[in-house]
């Protein structure tokens, strides 16, 4: 593999529960190109979504705990607003849980990640260009109908297209995708999945927690992580 887009290079993750100290990720290396499909698959507690979660930016490694790099760049030698920038415009998060807002409807909850951030002046002169750009990506995904509709009158296959439309919304190079299917019965699953699929086949790169074998064989590759580490790759 040529310089990856994403790598977590020799990381670890340690938590305190009380007293005790309990080690998620043992110096794990990971490399994911640009455009790669990558699943990775392990068992309750593997270090799973700890990973993800530190690819993302949502946690951080240990100190001397290793790195997490972009575009070969350590995100810990960048500034705040770096950081701030990379989460918001180059990585997009999709959860088992929706993560929806209750209190907006499904084109404000889509709308979200490209407010963050605006100056009122910006605000006032995009919103109706951001507008029209998340009725047509929540279109594409079947989903033009619930425009007005809150977070609960959509069932969970919906609510999921929603939170995958709300990642895809400032059109980051990265999709993490933590069990995106498992809140959802087969049918429905698997129509998530055919999205995901579809986006892929543009061109995104897309990291995804599974603990099923039968969706991470739909990826371009699989890694097994045990124990803190990667067992296989």
């Amino acid at each position: 593999m040529s310089r990856p887009l994403l790598a977590a290079r020799n990381v670890s993750k340690t938590y305190r529960l009380g007293r005790v100290n309990v080690p998620v990720l043992r110096g794990t290396s990971l490399p994911i190109a640009d455009g790669e499909w990558l699943a990775i698959l392990g068992a309750s507690g593997s270090g799973k979504s700890t990973l993800l979660h530190l690819l993302g930016d949502l946690d951080r490694p240990d100190p001397d705990g290793g790195e997490i790099l972009f575009e070969g760049t350590p995100l810990a030698g960048r500034s705040l607003r770096a950081r701030n920038h990379y989460r918001n415009r180059s990585i997009g998060f999709v959860f088992q849980f929706y993560h929806l807002l209750p209190e907006l409807n499904v084109l404000e909850n889509t709308l979200l990640p490209a407010l963050v951030g605006l100056h009122r002046w910006q605000y006032y002169r995009r919103i109706g260009e951001l507008r029209r750009q998340a009725t047509e990506l929540l279109e594409s995904f079947g989903l033009g109908d619930r425009l007005p509709h809150r977070p609960r009158e959509l069932s969970g296959g919906e609510r999921q297209r929603v939170a995958i439309a709300r990642a895809l919304m400032n059109k980051p190079r990265v999709l993490l995708a933590d069990e995106p299917t498992g809140n959802l019965d087969e049918k429905t699953g698997a129509g998530i999945l055919d999205l995901i699929v579809e986006q892929h086949r543009r061109g995104l790169t897309i990291v995804m927690v599974t603990h099923d074998p039968a969706i991470a064989d739909r990826a371009d590759r699989i890694v097994h992580l045990h124990d803190g580490k990667i067992d296989r790759d």
